[in-house]
């Protein structure tokens, strides 16, 4: 594409345009997006290739843009999209440097495959998440096996906390995990024992800190009370 010409959007292959979708979600701060809002997104944006045959002005076609989204070849098995959670997406790096070229802008400077050391309080914070019992149910696809106290262990917090208490250490958790979602993601992190860590894992972790947070609202707002 020659950098002088404005690109022409009608000419995007049906992954390209899901993805410039997701891009408009993202903008509006709508990340992690569930596959329902990337559906209508789509849709929206483009009517005429994501509409229903027949009915393309009033109902998007879900089973095309899903395809496109979960396939073999979809967006996440191309690194484009990383999944959060159930139905729950957010752009990659990979899938933002994939717009800008589709866009002709100039791609992230390439930290890609520059890895720098996480610090050593961010990685015992991470390790604490990341061998948690709540984490590995929700990697096994069993939260429906999720009590209150693999919500407990992953928070770092004990069932006879005080309210503030309580309250300052799922602050803390906030700071900390917005700060290390900044941090990545301009460049991916390493661990002391090798493993790297990208935007994506602590989005993951986000996530999963969120829906412990509504499903075990009563048990928190009963410790809060004390």
């Amino acid at each position: 594409m020659s950098t002088s010409t404005k690109p022409n959007v009608d000419d995007f292959t049906v992954p390209e345009k899901i993805l410039l979708a997701a891009e408009n979600l993202e903008k509006q701060g709508q990340s992690p997006f569930s596959a329902e809002m990337l559906i209508v997104a789509s849709w929206q944006r483009f009517p005429s290739t994501f509409g229903l045959k027949g009915f393309a002005e009033k109902h998007p076609d879900s089973n095309k843009i899903l395809s496109s989204i979960m396939g073999e070849k979809g967006l996440a098995r191309r690194g484009w999209l990383v999944k959060m959670g159930q139905k729950l997406y957010a752009l990659t790096r990979d899938g933002r440097n994939v717009i800008r070229r589709m866009m002709d802008q100039e791609e992230e400077a390439p930290t890609a495959g520059t890895v720098h050391r996480m610090n050593r309080e961010h990685e015992r914070f991470l390790k604490v998440l990341f061998d948690s019992s709540a984490v590995q149910k929700f990697e096994g696809n069993r939260k429906q096996d999720l009590s209150f106290a693999d919500a407990c262990r992953f928070w770092s917090v004990t069932e006879n906390m005080k309210g503030e208490q309580l309250e300052s250490r799922l602050e803390e958790m906030d700071k900390t995990l917005a700060e290390m979602d900044r941090i990545l993601a301009d460049v991916d992190s390493e661990t002391s024992s090798g493993r790297v860590v990208t935007a994506g894992d602590i989005r993951v972790m986000t996530n999963i800190h969120r829906y412990m947070q509504d499903r075990f609202e009563r048990h928190l707002n009963l410790l809060r009370k004390r």
